[in-house]
């Protein structure tokens, strides 16, 4: 194997974070709260939103009972209403996260329509997401969902959720500065399992010292974090809601 060094550049793998005020002003969430009207911006920002709580919430449909393909009308309806009548400015009152605003609307959302009316047929309407994709998730899930509640499986799909944004993000900045068999080896670290390789057998690897693979993953393990803010701060109405959020985020996954 080519040998490597010891991974990209702070450059090359990413900016620093800025300002925190300033960074936070961007963020997708923000955009939909300050949208005057169904500007494109808006309207992008929203829809990434609902393909990144599509799969939380077609679980928790799931888990109430109902069938794949009721579960996939019943959720692509919520969000077809959600885009329609523009919901989430409600939040701008409510101060309320978008994980806890989605799930209690979600569970009033299914509590009072009735079937026949917020079933879309197939076929009509544009899906956020492919139901091919998701169909192919839910056959790969290893969740016992026979021991979980509905709530806990939002809970959990959501967490896992963000955590393959932030990885595949990760990745993308690796693979863009010529570093993917570097992260790949990588990002084994972060989950602290037990079989994980040792920074040594990466090193002896990818031919690099062993204290050029510790600084590496100091480097990628930074950049996780950075990027795992990013994401949070994505889904939260105010920035004093972040590390809250976070902190639940690290929950979920431990429990």
């Amino acid at each position: 194997m080519p040998a490597v060094d010891d991974g990209p550049s702070q450059d090359a793998i990413g900016q620093s974070t800025q300002d925190r005020a300033v960074a936070f002003s961007t963020t997708h969430w923000s955009v939909v709260l300050e949208a005057q009207g169904p500007t494109p911006a808006a309207q992008a920002a929203l829809e990434k939103l609902c393909r990144t709580y599509w799969w939380p919430l077609y679980g928790f449909v799931r888990r109430e009972g109902y069938k794949p393909e009721e579960a996939q009308d019943l959720t692509q309806a919520f969000f077809a209403r959600l885009l329609e009548r523009r919901d989430l400015e409600t939040v701008r009152q409510e101060r309320g996260l978008l994980r806890s605003y989605l799930l209690a609307s979600l569970k009033n959302f299914l509590s009072k329509a009735r079937h026949r009316e917020m079933t879309v047929k197939r076929g009509e309407g544009r899906p956020l997401v492919s139901l091919e994709d998701l169909l192919a998730r839910e056959r790969t899930d290893q969740e016992p969902a026979h021991k979980l509640s509905a709530d806990r499986i939002y809970e959990r799909r959501w967490a896992l959720t963000l955590l393959e944004q932030v990885l595949a993000r990760l990745r993308a900045e690796y693979e863009a500065a010529g570093k993917l068999p570097l992260f790949d080896r990588l990002k084994e670290l972060l989950a602290r399992e037990s079989g994980q390789p040792s920074q040594a057998e990466i090193a002896a690897e990818m031919q690099m010292t062993e204290n050029a693979v510790k600084q590496a993953f100091h480097r990628l393990r930074h950049r996780y974090r950075q990027l795992l803010h990013e994401e949070i701060a994505h889904t939260v109405a105010a920035p004093d809601d972040v590390e809250d959020e976070l902190r639940h985020f690290i929950a979920v996954l431990q429990t």
